[in-house]
C-alpha cells in the first residue's frame, strides 16, 4: 500500500512487541492481528517460540512483522542467548551462556564486531523462516547507549540501509524523557538522529507508551483512560504506540511477574471503544511496511 503522508495529519502504528518470546504472547498477538486491532509486531529471533510465528506467517503473509533486535534476557527463570553459532560472541553473554538481564551490561561489555555479527544472524534467521521483515527495533533499548553513551545504533543503521528497513527511534524526545536523561545522553541521542538523517534511515516522529507493570490502584478502567488520553494527545506526524499483550496462562504467570498487565493490554487493544476514539480523532492507522515501501 502506498500512502501519501501529510505533515498536518496524525498517523499511528500500534506495534505488539515480544512476538516469539513465548506461546502466550504469540497467541495474544496472533488474535490481535486476526481481528485487525494491531498494525504491526516485532519478533525476538533468539527466543524459543519463533517457529510458531513461522507457521502463522505462512497462513497470514500479509501481516506486518519486524525484528526486535534482542541482546538481553530479562526474566529470572526463562532465558535465551545468541542465535550466532558460527563464531564467538562471548562479550554478549553471561557465564551461563545467556544474554545479560540489563541494557547497562550490554553497553559496558559488548564488543562492536560481535554485536554486528549477532544482528546479521538475527536478521538472517527471520528471513530464513520465510518472513519478509518490515523494520527493525531494539528490545529494552540495549543498543541505544543511553546510560554510558556507548551506542551501537550506527551498526544497526548499516543494516537498515542494507535491507531498506526503517527503525523505531523517535526524532522527538518527550519532555519526561528529557528530564530523566543526563545532558550528555541527550546530546548523544541528537547525534544519532542526525546520523540516521544523513544516511537515509527512516524514523518515526514520536514514540508513546505507558508503564508495563500494574501501578498502584490501577484497574482496567484507569488503564483504559490512560491509553485514551495518550491517543487523544498524539501530535501531528508518525507515532508508534508499542504494547506487550499476553494471555494470562500458567506459562505467562511463570515467566512474567507483570502478567496481569499483559492480559489487560490484550483486552484493551480489542476494545471497540478505543478504536472508535481513534476514528473519531481522525487518526490514521498505518504499518511499518508503509514506511518501508
Amino acid at each position: 500500500m502506498n500512502i501519501e503522508l501529510s505533515k498536518n495529519d496524525r498517523y499511528l502504528i500500534i506495534n505488539a512487541d515480544d512476538l516469539g518470546m513465548c506461546h502466550s504472547s504469540n497467541q495474544a498477538i496472533f488474535k490481535l492481528f486476526e481481528e485487525g486491532f494491531i498494525t504491526s509486531s516485532t519478533m525476538m529471533a533468539p527466543c524459543p517460540w519463533v517457529k510458531e510465528v513461522e507457521d502463522f506467517y505462512k497462513v497470514r503473509p500479509e501481516v506486518d512483522i519486524g525484528i526486535h533486535l534482542t541482546f538481553t534476557s530479562e526474566w529470572k527463570l526463562y532465558k535465551w542467548g545468541p542465535v550466532t553459532k558460527n563464531s564467538s560472541v562471548s562479550s554478549l553473554i553471561t557465564k551461563e551462556g545467556y544474554f545479560p538481564e540489563t541494557s547497562e551490561e550490554v553497553e559496558l561489555h559488548a564488543k562492536r564486531e560481535e554485536v554486528r555479527e549477532e544482528i546479521k544472524n538475527q536478521i538472517e534467521l527471520v528471513i530464513n523462516l520465510g518472513i519478509n521483515p518490515s523494520h527493525l527495533d531494539n528490545h529494552m533499548g540495549s543498543l541505544y547507549g543511553l546510560k554510558y553513551g556507548n551506542s551501537f545504533l550506527d551498526i544497526v543503521f548499516e543494516f537498515c540501509k542494507m535491507y531498506n528497513f526503517p527503525f523505531r527511534l523517535p526524532k522527538n524526545l518527550d519532555e519526561t524523557m528529557k528530564t530523566q536523561l543526563p545532558k550528555e545522553a541527550i546530546s548523544n541521542y541528537e547525534r544519532i538522529i542526525d546520523l540516521a538523517d544523513k544516511i537515509g534511515v527512516r524514523l518515526i516522529d514520536y514514540l508513546v507508551s505507558y508503564s508495563f507493570s500494574l501501578e498502584d490502584g490501577e484497574d482496567y478502567k484507569a488503564f483504559k483512560k490512560k491509553v485514551i488520553d495518550i491517543v487523544r494527545n498524539l501530535k501531528a506526524g508518525i507515532s508508534e504506540l508499542y504494547i506487550h499483550p499476553g494471555l494470562a496462562t500458567e506459562e505467562l504467570k511463570a515467566i512474567n511477574p507483570h502478567w496481569e498487565k499483559r492480559q489487560m493490554e490484550f483486552d484493551l487493544f480489542r476494545d471497540e471503544e478505543l478504536y472508535k476514539i481513534i476514528q473519531d480523532e481522525g487518526i490514521k492507522l498505518i504499518r511499518w511496511k508503509d514506511l518501508r515501501d
